[in-house]
């Protein structure tokens, strides 16, 4: 089968990207929805909520999962930091 180049264009704001320090998981059978939230001094702001199906979630955890085992490979373990104590959600 012959692969087709697919074209994708970025806006300046998206190709700049947003920073995480937490991120939330929950799902329905059809989705799964990540929410990264960036944290500081006890405000939280959400930068970005990524919707999934269940297979492309699956993928995505492959790629990361390989990704980080070349990492690791050439930098050594991550030692993870912490985790954060206080409970993170929205407020109605």
């Amino acid at each position: 089968m012959e692969q087709k180049q697919i074209q994708i264009r970025a806006s300046e704001a998206d190709l700049k990207g947003v920073y995480s320090n937490v991120m939330q998981v929950s799902h329905t059978q059809e989705e799964f929805i990540l929410d990264f939230f960036n944290i500081v001094g006890g405000n939280g702001v959400l930068s970005a909520r990524i919707i999934l199906s269940p297979s492309h979630l699956k993928r995505m955890i492959r790629a990361l999962e390989e990704n980080l085992k070349r990492y690791e490979d050439s930098f050594g373990p991550i030692i993870p930091a912490q985790l954060p104590t206080p409970e993170v959600g929205f407020k109605p």
